[in-house]
């Protein structure tokens, strides 16, 4: 019978005893030749790695407190890094390997990095701002024999331990930080989240209540930077699910993948939905094994159609990376298009601007508390005044702007002060995206709004940033949005894009976009609230 654990070391620790050989984590790369290669980690390789591991961090000065930088794509690395930083007493901090300049200088220094963890792509980067580093940390690169030219550096292949001789291993606080998990940054510079062990913990069987369990292999292409993959990741390791990581997100590939190692659930996020759906219908899409879909922001107009040309059911959930509230439509239970319903124990309220419950129907501040009348307190590292403002009077303030209906059923609008509003009405944006998605000749799209001084205050100009497809024509575009969009609905500006600059999540960054279109030459002057 397996005892309690606290920590993820210690769990990786166990399943080593008790299935040493089960073959846990399979990690999926696309090679340029398009064939499919991939590495998996049993749970014996998984804990004697990360013993090996943190012997290098504690070798390298890391203790107990300290931070340590990941930077990398989906690799058994990452995970094995996890592992190593429990057992060194350290909080792991993910960055996305396509962080830069200030923000990633920023970053590191934020959280005093004592050792970073990073694959070769990264390394350009991290050399660029050494210069800007209060300190510069030891570096480990897993995937290259190449050392960068600013820091101490190892090679993980080459270096790492030959065993975990001399390791101290720590038991952590459950209260302490497991990991501190920056946000996207779009009002300043980033915030980080810190995480404990406990919370970490609590929440590895989550998936079971959305009806993952024995039989599923569970897949993911969101990054392990972000907090939804550790979602799949705590529900593989801690229910014994087979669980297989696509190094980096692929649309096209999605399904190839899903049938290559038998998936039978994945998750989908906000722009990555219209993506997958506008790639080309094909005569098998429905030959998969995928049956559960968990998507976050799947439009109403899509939910039944993924379910029909791809024969999967859909669960919509609706979360934050401070984990301070939850909505869930489970596949059948509520109206598509709804965000769903708080989980037993946690109540959710539409809030006006004075704190008031806003009556159905009426726009208002998404905002979360515990039945008890408790919220639990969000903390950003650092950051006392921003961790303070998020709980106000026992209340977890989500930033979205959000509806309820007359049976309590919850519906987004859009980030609070990110609305599309055009001639005295919202625009919804997701709408149309979702519209322009489907048109054969767009390849990608992202709607947003600019303000100019041609809009009234408090207004916004509809702009469909468009990648489009091989020999796509604009004008093909525009006439299938006259035919399918209300006059309101169809966009002002139309910004051709190589490619729509986006978060490691595939959430398109609106104050690039709105950049160049500025430096393109299409607006006048492009808000600095597109910018912030």
């Amino acid at each position: 019978m397996s005892q309690r654990v606290n920590d993820i070391a210690r769990l990786i620790e166990q399943k080593a005893a008790e299935r040493p050989d089960f073959p846990i984590l399979t990690f999926v790369h696309v090679e340029p030749d398009g064939s499919l290669s991939d590495e998996t980690r049993d749970f014996r390789s998984l804990w004697d790695r990360g013993q090996r591991l943190a012997a290098w961090l504690q070798a390298y000065g890391v203790k107990p407190g300290d931070s340590i930088i990941l930077m990398m794509t989906n690799r058994p690395q990452f995970v094995e890094a996890m592992v190593a930083a429990a057992l060194a007493g350290a909080a792991f901090v993910p960055l996305d390997t396509r962080s830069m300049g200030d923000k990633l200088a920023y970053m590191i220094n934020h959280v005093a990095a004592k050792a970073i963890i990073a694959e070769d792509a990264a390394l350009a980067a991290l050399d660029a701002v050494a210069a800007q580093l209060d300190r510069r940390p030891p570096l480990l690169v897993v995937d290259s024999m190449r050392m960068p030219e600013h820091y101490a550096g190892s090679s993980y292949a080459a270096d790492l331990p030959a065993d975990a001789a001399g390791l101290a291993p720590q038991i952590p606080d459950p209260a302490a930080p497991m990991y501190l998990m920056f946000t996207s940054g779009t009002t300043g510079n980033p915030k980080a989240v810190v995480r404990s062990h406990a919370n970490y913990m609590r929440g590895m069987k989550g998936l079971r209540a959305l009806g993952v369990g024995a039989g599923d292999t569970l897949y993911t292409g969101l990054p392990l930077c972000h907090t939804n993959a550790h979602s799949t990741l705590a529900a593989g390791l801690a229910l014994e699910l087979p669980t297989v990581f696509s190094r980096q997100f692929t649309k096209s590939r999605l399904w190839d993948i899903c049938r290559a190692y038998d998936c039978t659930m994945f998750t989908l996020l906000g722009g990555m939905i219209p993506e997958v759906f506008a790639v080309p219908p094909q005569p098998g899409d429905r030959d998969n094994p995928v049956r559960l879909v968990i998507a976050s922001g799947m439009p109403a107009k899509l939910w039944e159609a993924y379910e029909t040309r791809f024969g999967v059911q859909v669960t919509e959930v609706y979360g934050s990376t401070e984990n301070g509230g939850t909505l869930i439509n489970r596949m059948g239970e509520g109206p598509r298009g709804s965000m769903g319903k708080p989980p037993p124990g946690m109540i959710a309220a539409i809030l006006d601007d004075d704190d008031q419950i806003c009556p159905p129907g009426e726009p208002g501040h998404l905002c979360f508390r515990k039945e008890d009348g408790a919220s639990d307190a969000i903390t950003y590292f650092r950051n006392e005044k921003a961790s303070a403002d998020k709980v106000v009077r026992g209340w977890f303030r989500s930033g979205d702007m959000a509806y309820a209906d007359e049976r309590g059923w919850f519906y987004f609008l859009h980030r609070a002060g990110g609305g599309i509003r055009r001639n005295g009405d919202f625009v919804n944006a997701t709408l149309v995206e979702t519209v322009l998605a489907q048109c054969p000749a767009v390849a990608d799209v992202y709607v947003y709004g600019v303000a100019t001084p041609a809009n009234v205050a408090g207004e916004r100009t509809l702009v469909a940033a468009l990648v489009l497809e091989p020999g796509g024509s604009l004008d093909t575009v525009r006439q299938w949005a006259a035919e399918r969009l209300q006059r309101s609905e169809v966009p002002e500006i139309w910004q051709l894009l190589a490619a729509i600059p986006k978060t490691v999540s595939e959430k398109p960054i609106e104050r690039d976009c709105a950049a160049l279109l500025e430096a393109a030459g299409l607006v006048e002057r492009a808000a600095t609230e597109n910018r912030t």
